[in-house]
């Protein structure tokens, strides 16, 4: 957290004369030294506050209706920052205390993942599982070295020819592909399971997004390590980034599982609902615990561990006349929850991303490109590896449009250190992530009844 800032009270008084505006200062003036508990107070009851206004006003799906409501008022922020300041900079540092990256990777992510996970039904994922598994690993690399060549062709060849000044190392345009060509599980789940697609294609989208944390994050932290010039990845060999992989898959597997199993014991070997839900939420902090110690895959950890504990754990209370229905509503809950608070905070990064008028022409070349090189890594693996499902056009465009991006992408963006391209990197993304999640999430379902998948 950022130090708190050195202002004192009495000027803090005498610079806002209202007393509304006073009272709101002295919250942004706590903020850097607040606990968790306070942050994420302040965000449930504006989530709250936006939900209220979506459901009673413009019935969009909740979360994306949230994040509508959040843009929306961000925008009046901007605008009415451009007459007077004071009511962007309270709400601008409050935003701006509240450091996302951290929030998403460090915390809120495990929750959903797990709680995302602990309603998938392993048999769905069986029946799709090599699909799956060449989505969330050859697909990402496919599509990050599509976007990544892609992106720098057009920046530094085709828009100087009509006097365009906008370029990026080749590098740089390969680290975008990495942080934006994994689709978001939060964002896909959140968004499909209200949508009209097929089981089928649904289990597809679910599970690619659940499983390519992995290789997306190594591929990030590998481009990321060679832009920087660093010593720590740069021997970029097989076997490095095999070991790389295997350590961060594989243990995070061996972990995830080995949590579920010893928390199914435990709720095998009690009868109270409540100390239950307390054993699934300490296989969640003590997931990202081992995870971050052991520098595996903290998102995969999570998506074992709850995958196993929501089907055997279904499979024991149906065998043993116990009541698991109880742990499933209250992770049902604490989804929706933080999938509020994300996506709120997804529309308020509005306010402290870089001047987004002057990245409008990267914004559309960096979503038509996304899209161009979603098909690309979805057509090509099922035009070349024998399926036991045919992929029709409908199918695959469904899989294309269905590739949700969102706060992981974000995260990773705002991760990146200083640098005359950070501005352009990050805009990028949220062009990108704000046209996936409103446009593409709010057509998938109705593009997929009109397919007839």
């Amino acid at each position: 957290m950022k130090q708190t800032p050195a202002t004192s009270k009495k000027e803090i008084n005498g610079q806002h004369k209202s007393l509304f505006h006073c009272y709101f200062y002295k919250i942004i003036y706590l903020i850097p030294t607040m606990e968790l508990f306070y942050s994420l107070s302040i965000l449930i009851i504006i989530a709250t506050v936006f939900a209220y206004i979506n459901e009673r006003f413009m019935k969009l799906p909740s979360t994306i209706g949230i994040m509508v409501v959040t843009i929306i008022f961000s925008l009046g922020l901007v605008i009415i920052g451009s007459i007077n300041s004071e009511p962007l900079n309270d709400v601008y540092q409050l935003i701006r205390n509240i450091n996302f990256t951290q929030l998403l990777m460090g915390g809120m992510l495990y929750f959903l993942l797990f709680a995302g996970a602990i309603q998938i039904n392993i048999n769905d994922l069986k029946e799709q599982k090599l699909p799956i598994i060449v989505f969330s690993t050859l697909s990402v690399i496919i599509s990050t070295f599509v976007v990544g060549f892609a992106l720098y062709y057009i920046l530094n060849i085709l828009l100087p020819l009509i006097g365009s000044t906008m370029q990026a190392p080749l590098i740089y345009c390969l680290l975008f592909g990495a942080l934006i060509s994994p689709t978001d599980a939060v964002a896909v789940l959140s968004i499909l399971k209200k949508s009209n697609v097929s089981k089928s294609l649904e289990t597809k989208i679910t599970g690619e997004a659940l499983f390519n944390d992995g290789v997306a994050v190594i591929l990030f932290s590998l481009l990321y390590s060679i832009s920087q010039g660093t010593e720590q990845l740069v021997d970029v060999t097989p076997a490095t980034v095999s070991w790389l992989l295997i350590k961060e898959v594989v243990g995070a597997f061996i972990v995830g599982l080995g949590l579920g199993y010893i928390a199914l014991y435990a709720i095998r070997t009690v009868a109270d609902n409540k100390l239950s839900i307390l054993i699934t939420l300490s296989v969640v902090i003590s997931g990202y615990m081992i995870s971050q110690a052991m520098e595996i895959s903290g998102p995969l950890t999570m998506v074992s561990a709850g995958i196993l504990i929501g089907n055997r754990g279904r499979k024991y209370s149906e065998e043993e006349h116990k009541d698991f229905g109880f742990v499933k509503t209250f992770w049902e809950l604490i989804d929706e929850i933080f999938n509020a608070i994300l996506f709120l905070l997804i529309g308020f990064e509005l306010l402290i991303m870089p001047d987004l008028r002057n990245y409008w022409i990267v914004g559309i070349l960096a979503i038509l490109i996304v899209l161009f090189a979603r098909y690309i890594s979805i057509k090509l693996p099922t035009a070349i590896i024998p399926f036991h499902e045919k992929f029709t056009k409908s199918s695959i465009f469904i899989l294309v449009w269905g590739g949700l991006r969102g706060g992981v992408s974000i995260a990773l963006a705002l991760s990146i250190g200083d640098n005359i391209y950070r501005d352009a990197l990050i805009a990028g993304t949220y062009y990108v992530v704000v046209f996936s999640i409103i446009v593409q999430g709010l057509s998938i379902g109705r593009l997929s009844g009109k397919l007839k998948n």
